[in-house]
């Protein structure tokens, strides 16, 4: 959902007719509504406001709430907005809200458009969710033309696995990050001190970098790669390799680079130790 975020923001404000070319004078617009359509005569965006002040080369909007019809209809809120009329840039500020209409759902205080860059950016905290993942950090950089964008700390990730077994199988990750995501590989990449949590089966894996695979049409976990200082705890066992492959649907680990199983047998004082 991130990644229509800036053609949402062109679409609603930068060829708004009532912004544009307007003289540098303060100008007010009170309850404003305005509309957009496409070449064939169809509605394409539509934004409300209770008011718009227009003070040289910025408009302030007080009160945004403003939908994109096409493909996928989005629905964008926030108090207060401030655009630049030359470079089109734009910053939302306070609970800023896109919503898509399958569902997703995209939440922050502020967030910045810089046109020119192709980039959305924000310091703040994050959540993004849906009906198969909620993912939650600290500062965001998307570039929607690319398809890609990175939390930039303190990630929290809670999604959907595919299972055989398990109805609601679920993967729960956090990093210290950044995460990055690509669209158009579907797939999040997490570093710095992962950490990849398995309710159901109650397995914990650890590691320098995760590559979470989703499946194209579900979207939920189809495949975990692990690499660099790999721990897998369950139990009272602990195994140790330089590398994992977790297939979610089988439930499956495979652990190559010299896997170390170290047992626990229930008393401290003895261990057992397995290498491969």
């Amino acid at each position: 959902m991130i990644f229509r975020v800036c053609s949402l923001l062109i679409a609603f404000f930068c060829v708004s007719p009532a912004f544009a070319g307007a003289p540098d004078i303060t100008q007010k617009i009170e309850g404003f509504n305005l509309e957009g359509y496409s070449e064939n005569g169809n509605k394409s965006w539509d934004l409300k406001g209770d008011k718009a002040d227009i003070i040289g080369n910025q408009v302030a909007v007080t009160n945004v709430n403003a939908n994109s019809y096409g493909d996928e209809d989005m629905n964008l809120t926030a108090k207060r907005g401030t655009i630049n009329k030359s470079t089109g840039d734009v910053n939302l500020q306070q609970d800023v809200v896109i919503t898509a209409e399958r569902g997703s759902v995209m939440k922050t205080d502020t967030l910045d458009w810089q046109r020119q860059k192709d980039l959305v950016s924000t310091n703040d905290p994050v959540t993004i969710e849906d009906k198969s993942m909620r993912v939650q950090g600290i500062g965001l950089e998307a570039h929607p033309g690319m398809k890609d964008a990175t939390l930039k700390s303190d990630v929290m990730a809670d999604i959907m696995a595919e299972s055989s077994t398990h109805k609601n199988n679920r993967i729960q990750i956090t990093s210290d990050g950044p995460m990055e995501l690509d669209q158009t590989t579907m797939t999040a990449v997490f570093t710095v001190n992962v950490v990849a949590t398995e309710p159901a089966s109650g397995r914990q894996l650890k590691a320098d970098r995760m590559e979470v695979l989703f499946d194209d049409q579900t979207k939920k976990i189809k495949e975990i790669v692990c690499t660099g200082n790999v721990e897998v705890q369950q139990g009272g066992n602990t195994t140790r390799s330089e590398n994992l492959v977790y297939k979610a649907d089988e439930q499956k680990m495979i652990l190559t680079g010299r896997p170390k199983l170290v047992i626990d047998p229930g008393d401290n004082n003895a261990k057992s130790a397995f290498k491969f």
